[in-house]
């Protein structure tokens, strides 16, 4: 083990930016058991790496947060252990975390130059040690690459490696879980004179059996968390009293506070309108032309079915921020006559 031998693979890491990783996300995500595909998806959008650089980049700190309006826990250097614990492969984490600390140690981390051949290597040798199917752990240790990446070797390694599973959540086989979260609520033998009275389950952490919360059909999601009364306020400062576990500002999309991640069940919301599209590409958070996507603002998204979501830790304004990076690399390439 050698200084110079972790340096040098996180000079190879840092040699990836948002598009790369993409790249290999993608590659790696038929390889994903289905429980955490959608779950790794998720993930990357809430922690994107160009907001770790802009941090990396800047001089003032505290000046650029209140340029990007942050709100939350955005950094990950805080939440190295807990970031990833809606996906079910976070009950792995401590040997992930562990196999990833040997990989750039030795000289394996140099014999290969594909970053999603890394992965799988990590994610195969942990598999083997834990008996279980490596699908279960390309997820997770992909999160795990990326962390280092963004946090650096002396802060990943700082990290104890402490997973926090529900004592239930950690009971259930990956395929339970998956069964699970695409059941509806049963609306009983007269369900059908409920009509648009229809109820349902949002649930949004699967390791508390408590945090759900009831949907009638059709109600937008923060119409339907703000009937949860319970307090939020200590889990999450951005929260409102009264308004249950989803934060908001205002319900007309224009703060951004209240993005979810769709973890099952994005096609039980209504489809994303172009006004809704817009707003989640001004704040950042996804670009995409799928009716369904994996990221939603909960007060647009109508429910129509059970839904399995999460709450990111952090809300902003890193759109028009990410436009200006690109257009700023284009006209460098430009002037350099690339």
């Amino acid at each position: 083990m050698t200084k110079n031998d972790e340096a040098l693979f996180e000079a190879f890491l840092n040699r990836h930016d948002d598009r790369a990783w993409w790249e290999v996300i993608r590659s790696l995500l038929p390889s994903i058991h289905e429980v955490d595909r959608t779950a790794t998806e998720i993930w990357f959008h809430f922690f994107p790496l160009a907001l770790a650089r802009a941090f990396q980049e800047t001089d003032d700190p505290a000046a650029l947060a209140r340029d990007l309006v942050l709100r939350g826990t955005y950094d990950l250097k805080e939440q190295i252990d807990r970031s990833h614990r809606f996906m079910y492969g976070h009950r792995y984490w401590p040997q992930v975390k562990h196999a990833v600390e040997e990989h750039i140690s030795s000289a394996n981390a140099s014999k290969s130059i594909d970053l999603a051949t890394h992965i799988r290597d990590v994610a195969r040798r942990v598999a083997q040690k834990l008996d279980v199917d490596e699908s279960l752990l390309i997820g997770i240790t992909a999160v795990a690459f990326m962390t280092l990446q963004q946090v650096g070797v002396a802060a990943f390694r700082a990290a104890p490696g402490r997973v926090t599973v529900g004592r239930a959540f950690a009971r259930k086989s990956p395929e339970r879980v998956v069964k699970e979260r695409a059941r509806d609520d049963r609306q009983g033998l007269l369900g059908f004179l409920r009509g648009p009275w229809r109820r349902f389950t949002v649930t949004f952490d699967e390791n508390d059996d408590q945090a759900t919360f009831p949907l009638i059909e059709t109600q937008h999601l923060t119409t339907a968390a703000a009937y949860d009364q319970r307090d939020y306020t200590s889990r999450d400062p951005r929260c409102i009293r009264g308004e249950g576990p989803i934060p908001v500002q205002c319900r007309s999309a224009s703060c951004g506070y209240c993005w979810v991640g769709i973890l099952a069940g994005a096609e039980k919301l209504s489809p994303v309108t172009e006004f809704e599209k817009n707003r989640i590409r001004f704040f950042g958070y996804i670009e995409t032309d799928e009716p369904h996507p994996l990221i939603r603002l909960a007060c647009q998204a109508q429910g129509f079915g059970n839904v399995t979501i999460v709450i990111p830790p952090w809300n902003g304004i890193l759109g028009s921020f990410l436009r200006r990076k690109r257009a700023a690399r284009v006209e460098a390439h430009e002037s350099s006559g690339g």
